[in-house]
């Protein structure tokens, strides 16, 4: 048997056939490992986002931190501040107490000086009593001496 021109053209066309199915399969193979590159791409892309994302969650807590930080610092020195009016007002109290007590030791001492110069004239008034009474006396013996004589 002997190949005939049509058997001749079938193969042809069968091998042409084979051929673009295998040119075929191969696109689709290429198409195929470009489909899984883009999944994985897609996947990539999807963990980038998820990794963008908590970067900027990581810079807000950053921020947030730094700004907490500086509240700490000015609590701290808010502390610091009410102490030290705490202090001031009780220092404020003292002092008032103290220019009371200066001004009642004050009195004290002029209230002692006028009853230093109170004892003086009673003494002096009770000196002058005695003068009073030693004239008296003088005068009454002055007249008696005056009448007998």
């Amino acid at each position: 048997m002997t190949p005939t021109a049509t058997h001749y053209d079938n193969l042809q066309h069968t091998a042409t056939h084979c051929n673009t199915l295998r040119h075929t399969a191969t696109i689709c193979n290429t198409l195929r490992h470009t489909a899984t590159l883009c999944n994985t791409l897609r996947h990539t892309a999807s963990h980038c986002d998820t990794l963008r994302h908590t970067a900027t969650i990581c810079n807000t807590l950053r921020h947030t931190a730094a700004i907490c930080n500086t509240l700490r610092h000015t609590a701290t020195h808010y502390d610091t501040l009410q102490q030290s009016a705490t202090h001031c007002d009780t220092l404020r109290h003292t002092a008032t107490h103290c220019n009371t007590l200066q001004q009642s030791a004050t009195h004290c001492d002029t209230l002692q000086q006028s009853a230093t110069h109170c004892d003086t004239l009673q003494h002096t008034a009770t000196h002058c009593d005695i003068l009073r009474h030693t004239a008296t006396h003088c005068n009454t013996l002055q007249h008696t001496a005056t009448h007998y004589m």
